[in-house]
């Protein structure tokens, strides 16, 4: 019969088990304490802004509510919250909130399949997504909690609006635009991705559709020029901004049309080659071409070639490889330098979005321009030729074969003939101003930023179209212009408010007549341009928000969030806010001082997914083996700014490292017989120590220091593993000095090196494992949280070495390594690098000319 105790192990007798059991990590209970405790003692609120003494701002990019949390959301939230609980506990009053940008598509398209109104569904997500944020640990100011579908919030979105129409920032105007098939609504520029809706990856079309646009063009040089004062953000993402808004200096040039009181104008970063143009190009959507169609005289089967242009994808006009078709408009252009008639053409490869929609063509120094001259047999001049002088592996230029797009000096440019490129740019220009016929110019890649949506789950734009007085603004008194909840969603896809005459029917703030409403709501991204500002005074009736709040907390001193946003809504939040500044509501010209973007974590080399079906889920791993083995797997699993592989077992070696730690603080509190932080080591305490205790004490110190840069630097996997060596080092210590458990009572008093250790760990346990730390610093006698306790600081007594290492070099090149006093003279250092037995060898047989000793760093035996 099999003993007893096997079925019922908590009957054994024997201490050993009756121990190690009791030192089983409790991480449950911890759990339950540690939260309550934030929770009743308001660890990490702010209950006064203006009260803060030392004010940190850290946030996180606030989620969109989509439902279930996977891990590779958490590393996200963790790395915040680890900057959360650092920052407390060095010291300041750390605002972290938490909010919902609740508006959006996925809603309306849930309503519309599972017939549910989108305001339950983001409410149901929201409560979901909060729960599981909650079973990480995180700490947010939830009395701070605001989402973007709400009355009181969008009401201060569609005041923002206003606010930008008023200063001539908001306006409509039609537009060839992005339209997604699928999603029914345009899209952003910033939003089509290879040609396809970034969101649910359709094929993108063109459409021309009246749209409502902020003229973040406006602000294209101090969204570029002020990228240098943002020296804390990712090398990588001022790049991306850079070339997004994509300043270019150039010549605005206009030609002259026979026949038109309009001239066309182009812009052009090449004036050198201006001798060299030999037709003009127009985009389809170009008002001249869209007058020639509407007086039917485009020639030809022209006018369904322009149609299909206009509907064509933007990356298929665009892209080099595309084949080049275009038609000849009958229009005469005169060129602005030489006087002579050049042809006006028509041609899928120039678009309206980008420059003025017409561009001159200069085919032998432009290859796009070369392959339509080719196949259209159009003059081909040659205007700039290799400098071989100084420019000598310029290439051969102009060959016949391709174009030449380098820079050299002109040929066949009449008076400018010999200049170089540089010289050629400024005086065409000169002679081009002489002529009224252009000037320097500066032209900026960036588009106006289109905020329309055609769809229901969104800030409604508050607008009305009277018949009598046009385009009018709801006045402020009236905001916010609610969405109407009763509403009914149909299968076509098409926006509610088309249909709902109660939310159509409005009355004109200027005449008082009757008027239709605005049916288009905003892009999703205008709620998040400035939902940062919000969370300083989010119940604040009579504002937006408190411009001396914000003023004294913002910038953020800590953002972090994808890189995916790199472009949009990083790009639109620094726009708003120099808005804001302009209007002396804010002091600050950019929103966010330091940026961290993480990386994702994949699973079986992919993105985590529902497709893929390779989605971790993190409430399964939390309740087995508890919130901070699945924080500190998520911190460890690589360096957080790249893309690391999930892997359940590295789970496990989490947990085992957190036993491991809550074991020592067993066997410390065994072997001490108390629980009170007296018996600790004074912080005055007078160190006589062997040799074995202080290589500890210095590993220690040496490993704080270690650890405080990672946190800063968010090297967080790093920090990990030096808190890791801290314990492996306490452990072989102890193992060394004889101090592993006896049984109960029967331990050795601790050294002070292991007390301060023991100490020490835990408070830096704190931002990575908080509910252990937490726990263990209570197990320690301690009445104040661990987040109150401070931050350990190294001491430079304990640092201070009685050895250094110092490199042996022989004839300058690293031969061994030797350990001398630290300050040993130089003679005593040249005894320890000659008697060396592997530098030896190298120096045997060969005559000593001279030994160099660099203090702290080598010595160098130099042979002959």
């Amino acid at each position: 019969m099999p003993d007893a105790r096997e079925k019922n192990p908590a009957s054994s007798s024997n201490p050993v088990e009756e121990r190690d059991r009791a030192m089983a990590y409790p991480f449950r209970e911890m759990e339950r304490r540690a939260r309550a405790r934030w929770r009743d003692e308001g660890l990490f609120e702010i209950r006064d802004p203006m009260a803060a003494k030392r004010p940190f701002y850290s946030l996180n990019m606030f989620p969109y509510p989509s439902g279930d949390l996977h891990v590779g959301h958490g590393r996200n939230y963790i790395l915040g919250d680890v900057v959360t609980r650092l920052k407390t506990m060095q010291g300041y009053d750390v605002l972290t909130p938490m909010g919902w940008d609740a508006f959006g598509l996925p809603a309306e398209n849930a309503a519309i399949a599972n017939k549910i109104h989108p305001a339950i569904w983001t409410k149901r997500n929201i409560a979901r997504m909060k729960e599981q944020l909650l079973s990480w640990g995180l700490v947010y100011d939830w009395n701070r909690e605001i989402a973007s579908c709400l009355p009181d919030y969008y009401r201060w979105t569609q005041w923002i609006f206003l606010q930008l129409y008023k200063r001539g920032l908001a306006y409509r105007a039609k537009s060839a635009v992005n339209w997604c098939p699928t999603d029914r609504t345009v899209l952003a520029n910033e939003q089509v991705i290879d040609g396809k809706c970034e969101r649910c990856g359709s094929t993108v079309e063109t459409r021309e559709l009246e749209q409502w646009f902020f003229k973040i063009t406006a602000y294209a040089e101090p969204l570029l020029k002020d990228l240098k004062l943002l020296t804390h953000w990712p090398e990588k993402v001022r790049v991306m901004q850079t070339n997004w808004i994509g300043r270019s200096e150039g010549a605005a040039i206009r030609f002259e049309v026979s026949g038109s009181k309009e001239p066309i104008q182009v812009f052009t970063t090449r004036p050198d080659t201006l001798c060299g143009a030999t037709f003009l190009v127009l985009a389809a959507e170009h008002p001249l071409v869209k007058s020639l169609q509407e007086k039917g005289k485009l020639p030809g089967d022209a006018a369904s070639l322009v149609e299909r242009l206009r509907r064509q994808r933007v990356e298929d006009r665009f892209a080099v490889e595309t084949e080049k078709v275009g038609f000849e408009t009958g229009l005469t252009a005169v060129h602005p330098l030489t006087g002579k008639p050049i042809p006006v053409w028509v041609a899928n490869y120039v678009l309206m979005g980008y420059g003025t929609g017409a561009i001159m063509a200069v085919p032998a120094h432009d290859q796009r321009d070369f392959e339509f001259a080719r196949k259209y047999r159009l003059p081909i001049v040659e205007v700039i030729r290799p400098d071989e002088v100084n420019r000598p592996n310029s290439g051969a230029g102009f060959d016949g074969k391709s174009a030449y797009e380098g820079e050299g000096r002109l040929v066949n440019s009449g008076p400018h003939d010999g200049l170089t490129s540089e010289e050629g740019k400024r005086e065409v220009i000169r002679a081009l101003v002489g002529k009224k016929a252009g000037e320097a110019n500066v032209n900026y890649r960036l588009r106006d930023w289109l905020i329309s949506r055609q769809r229901y789950w969104g800030a409604p734009i508050p607008m009305v179209t009277c018949p009598k007085c046009g385009i009018q603004p709801v006045p402020e008194s009236e905001l916010p212009v609610l969405l109407p909840d009763q509403v009914e969603f149909k299968p076509t896809g098409e926006s509610p408010l088309l249909s709902n005459e109660k939310f159509l029917t409005a009355k004109c703030p200027n005449c008082g007549g009757p008027a239709r409403r605005e049916t288009d709501t905003m892009d999703t991204f205008v709620d998040s341009s400035w939902y940062f500002l919000r969370f300083l005074n989010p119940k604040m009736e009579t504002a937006p928000f408190s411009s001396d709040a914000v003023n004294r907390w913002l910038p953020v001193n800590q953002y972090i969030g994808g890189v995916e946003h790199a472009i949009l809504h990083l790009l639109y939040s620094r726009f708003i806010v120099k808005v804001l500044r302009d209007l002396g509501m804010v002091s600050f010209a950019e929103p966010f001082e330091r940026l961290f973007t993480q990386g994702m974590i994949t699973k079986d080399g992919h993105k985590m997914s529902k497709s893929k079906g390779n989605v971790v889920a993190p409430d399964r791993l939390i309740e087995r083996y508890g919130a901070d083995t699945v924080r500190l797997y998520t911190l460890f699993i690589g360096p957080p700014e790249k893309d690391a592989e999930w892997n359940d077992r590295g789970v496990e070696g989490a947990y085992r490292f957190l036993t491991r730690y809550w074991r020592m603080i067993e066997q410390f509190l065994e072997a001490t017989e108390v629980h009170a932080p007296s018996k600790r080591p004074p912080a005055a305490q007078t160190w006589e120590q062997t040799g074995q205790a202080r290589d500890l004490r210095r590993r220690v110190h040496e490993l704080v220091t270690q650890i405080l840069d990672d946190m800063d630097r968010l090297h967080l996997n790093t920090a990990v593993s030096g808190l890791m060596q801290i314990v492996n080092a306490v452990q072989d210590y102890q193992a060394a000095q004889g101090e592993t458990l006896a049984p109960a009572g029967q331990g050795k008093m601790p050294a002070p090196e292991v007390a301060e250790a023991v100490d020490m760990a835990t408070r830096l346990l704190g931002p990575l494992a908080p509910h252990t730390a937490e726990g263990a610093w209570e197990r320690l006698g301690h009445t104040e949280s661990v987040f109150r306790a401070g931050w350990p600081a190294a001491s430079q007594e304990a640092l201070a070495r009685d050895l250094e290492r110092l490199v042996v070099q022989v004839n300058g090149k690293v031969r061994s390594e030797v350990e001398v006093p630290v300050g040993a003279p130089t003679e005593a250092v040249r005894k320890a690098a000659l008697d060396d037995p592997k530098a030896r060898k190298f120096v045997e047989g060969k005559t000593v000319a001279q030994v160099i000793h660099v203090p702290g760093r080598l010595v160098n035996i130099v042979v002959k």
